[in-house]
């Protein structure tokens, strides 16, 4: 076993989705990692499929969604039957505020290879076939000690010591379980089987649907450049190998519709889904995330969006700490994303258990409300959103600042309120920067301070800020006319802005991940957003003048 020496800072256990969306944000700003990942190779298995709005503005962050979105099939809606007939069903596409405004469909495997290229862009790369052996903090907590290697020989392995350590490493997790880091919840009492391939019949083109029987479900999705997945639930059987073709064909005619039949499987998979969130998301210098914290069931299509999120979230955070800020910022991390997980935890539970349910009474209730809330609008209005996860409530972290005593939303940009999702809006581009809405300029994925007003003092204030803080963080002057821009921020109009609240005069720190982080008038004693860290701004207290 090689002696401990140097090593980044991070180190990246696991290169699935979550695991290359934490490298790949750490990378782009400026924090080598290194990752290191089980498998051979980016995976072959298509898993996931569906990726959400919240997602997809990550990827966007990481300069990957296009390449997602064109290989991709966009879904435009949801159905769900019972007795052979629709009960229900939901529209996507009509969110707002977002440039993804509905679901898209891509087999998993697409997703990692675009983050794995975009990891290898940024200089980065990943260690197939080795694996985490072994994992526990340093005497002093200053760091982790880890066994690294393939399996077989011990003499092959490597002992490394690492400042911090990102366990994406999957629902079996070395880290989480060397650490013995609690995995609390349930597995289901049924089986699930997966099955892709060629359904002929009355398939969907380009809706996922959901016919739900006596003896359990059967969903159809369409997937891009043809073919159908089919997924269904059953009874322990005692069986551990993926479904025929034979039992797939019989769950098809008794579930589905009539003709409905497979031509031709390419995949096929078994297995038990589980509802389980680990106790803690952070052991000292370990950050669990993806699969390695929580699992669920795979109504919604949540697991992939979750943990591509999470790998964003903790990787920001962290690379703002190695970068000065207070380490007290990574404790937003279990406390920001843990609450997330266990509401989709509970959210697919929920799903999954109004699928199976059996019976006559319990199917009755369900599809009444199906259609009452389906014919209402009010299952499109609080599903797809939910689905989304594009604007959580972060509004009690300790990661962003309450706002200060009759501060008005509604008068600065984008209804800016710490805790929450910043709206977008129009930019017109004065100086500094080409993009033409708040969310484009937004989407590098850089922490942003705005500063909203035309006089002589807002511009001066956009200066000397500019003036004070490093080249990775944003400064953006947001006028309502023409203005002599001073300094070398970026300037833009905000059309439109002659009514209530054009004449307001504000700063607004919004994080990465376009949440607000902190407002203030322009003109109090502003304390900004403090995580951007400590020796940005150690003057926080003065007005800005």
């Amino acid at each position: 076993m090689s002696a401990p020496g140097p090593h980044p800072p991070v180190l990246v256990v696991g290169a699935g989705p979550t695991g290359l969306a934490a490298a790949c944000t750490l990378l782009q700003n400026g924090v080598p990692c290194r990752v290191v990942e089980r498998r051979a190779g980016v995976a072959e298995e298509p898993k996931a499929l569906i990726l959400w709005s919240g997602a997809l503005e990550v990827l966007r962050r990481l300069g990957v969604s296009e390449e997602v979105v064109d290989r991709s099939l966009p879904l435009e809606s949801a159905s769900y039957f019972s007795r052979g007939r629709r009960i229900g069903g939901v529209r996507f596409g009509g969110l707002s505020d977002t440039a993804f405004p509905g679901p898209i469909c891509l087999p998993q495997p697409g997703t990692e290879q675009a983050l794995y290229d975009r990891l290898l862009a940024l200089g980065g790369s990943v260690e197939w076939s080795t694996r985490v052996h072994t994992a526990e903090p340093t005497e002093d907590g200053e760091g982790v000690r880890v066994v690294l290697g393939p399996d077989g020989d011990a003499h092959t392995r490597e002992e490394v010591v690492v400042p911090w350590v990102v366990a994406a490493d999957g629902s079996r997790s070395a880290v989480r379980e060397a650490l013995g880091v609690p995995f609390e919840g349930d597995t289901y009492d049924r089986v699930f089987l997966l099955a892709d391939g060629v359904v002929s019949g009355p398939t969907p083109v380009r809706e996922a649907q959901y016919h739900l029987t006596p003896d359990g479900v059967l969903v159809v999705v369409p997937l891009p450049g043809g073919g159908h997945r089919v997924f269904f639930d059953i009874a322990p059987d005692g069986e551990t190998a993926p479904p025929d073709d034979a039992l797939i064909a019989r769950l098809l005619a008794e579930r589905g519709p009539r003709g409905l039949r497979v031509d031709t499987v390419w995949w096929r998979s078994r297995f038990r889904v589980h509802a389980r969130v680990a106790r803690e998301f952070r052991r000292g210098r370990v950050l669990i995330a993806g699969d390695a914290a929580h699992l669920h069931s795979p109504a919604g299509g949540q697991g992939l969006n979750t943990g591509i999120q999470d790998g964003f979230d903790l990787a920001w955070k962290l690379a703002s700490v190695l970068r000065g800020a207070p380490e007290t910022l990574l404790d937003s991390y279990p406390l920001e994303r843990r609450p997330i997980a266990r509401t989709v935890v509970r959210s697919a539970d929920q799903q999954t258990r109004t699928w199976m349910a059996r019976s006559p009474l319990a199917r009755l209730v369900r599809d009444t409300l199906m259609r009452v809330l389906s014919a209402s609008g009010l299952l499109e209005k609080r599903l797809v959103p939910q689905l989304a996860q594009i604007s959580p409530d972060l509004t009690e972290s300790p990661a962003v600042v309450a706002p200060p005593a009759g501060w008005r939303a509604r008068d600065a940009v984008g209804g800016a309120l710490p805790g929450r999702r910043i709206g977008d809006a129009p930019l017109s581009p004065l100086q500094g920067t080409d993009a033409t809405t708040l969310h484009a300029y937004l989407a590098s994925g850089r922490h942003a301070l705005l500063v909203g007003g035309g006089s002589s003092r807002a511009r001066e204030a956009a200066a000397e800020l500019r003036g004070r803080l490093p080249d990775d963080v944003d400064v953006l002057l947001l006028a309502p006319s023409a203005v002599e821009a001073a300094g070398d921020h970026d300037v833009a109009l905000l059309p439109g802005r002659g009514g209530e609240g054009a004449g307001a005069e504000w700063v607004i720190h919004v994080r990465p991940d376009a949440v607000v982080a902190s407002v203030a008038p322009l003109d109090a004693r502003w304390r900004p957003g403090v995580f951007l860290g400590a020796t940005l701004l150690p003057d926080a207290e003065r007005s800005l003048k």
